[in-house]
């Protein structure tokens, strides 16, 4: 009997682990090919003939590719807008999310529940277009700020995790004289870092990959965003590709390795837009699963 559990958890083992290795290679090799086609011979790779492992490497992609007009200040763009309303909207969503656990709080059911319908009621693209244009955010860099400042989700995640929280510390630190500001910068904040952080993922994946707001409300080249940048360059791959070439100065001996290609404009931005987000992520990821389930469920 024994020696037949012992089998039976040495097969579940051998399966879990088997899934789970599938699993992490099935969500691994995408990015994995898009970046060996990065830095293998342009013309295979346009053939399609990059598959498993890179050929004829090289790095002349990135180097063009980070040439290309518009392109810095786009990141630059995006990297703003990443950090300050990632910054923000954490700050504002676990202020709000701890006022709502204060009974004190006028009318505080009422504003909780005003907050949260917005979650399931939107008003569509064209009205919210015209709101956006009658506060003047159009061409305005605040339009990437100030309306993701506050999220419903966040807040309840915020909410529900500072009522996990013993009220004794809050309710020592009044006694001593402390307000609201004071609890939730010096015993708040630091109790509900695993939340936090897990707003923060959310927030900053979320403005890195956002596009739609450009597309609608900025005209100006200065305002444009990496992502959107992006979906033009993809849209416009052939032209771009050609351009870059041309760049390159024409003769008679043409190395096809490094000549661009639509393929290897749009691998290439793909590539440069999706790394930052890679790098940054695996730092989050501790607090990443404490903090959603934690969030999630009060106890």
């Amino acid at each position: 009997m024994h020696t037949q559990r012992k089998y039976g958890d040495l097969l579940f083992n051998v399966l879990n682990y088997t899934f789970f290795a599938a699993f992490t290679i099935i969500c691994i090799f995408p990015f994995y090919y898009l970046f060996i086609n990065t830095i293998s011979s342009n013309d295979l790779s346009s053939r399609g003939l990059v598959t498993f492992y890179p050929k004829m490497v090289h790095l002349t992609n990135y180097i063009e590719v980070l040439q290309v007009k518009g392109l810095s200040q786009a990141a630059l763009v995006s990297v703003g807008r990443t950090v300050v309303g990632t910054l923000l909207t954490v700050a504002a969503s676990a202020f709000l999310g701890f006022l709502f656990t204060k009974r004190k709080m006028w009318g505080r059911q009422f504003w909780y529940r005003f907050v949260i319908v917005t979650m399931y009621f939107n008003a569509g693209i064209i009205p919210w277009y015209i709101v956006m244009m009658n506060l003047n955010l159009t061409n305005n860099y605040l339009a990437y700020i100030l309306p993701a400042i506050v999220s419903p989700f966040y807040v309840i995640l915020v909410k529900t995790f500072v009522e996990s929280i013993p009220e004794v510390l809050q309710e020592s630190a009044e006694m001593d004289g402390a307000g609201y500001l004071t609890i939730f910068s010096r015993i708040i904040m630091p109790l509900i870092t695993p939340i936090a952080a897990t707003i923060a993922i959310f927030s900053a994946v979320s403005q890195w990959n956002s596009f739609v707001d450009t597309l609608f409300l900025m005209t100006d080249s200065k305002y444009y965003t990496l992502q959107f940048v992006l979906y033009k360059y993809l849209n416009e791959s052939t032209s771009l590709a050609a351009i870059i070439r041309n760049s390159q100065g024409s003769g008679t001996n043409i190395d096809l390795t490094n000549m661009q290609t639509a393929t290897s404009v749009r691998t290439t931005v793909s590539m440069i837009v999706v790394l930052p987000i890679l790098f940054v992520y695996p730092f989050f990821q501790r607090f990443f699963v404490k903090g959603i389930m934690i969030g999630a469920v009060k106890g």
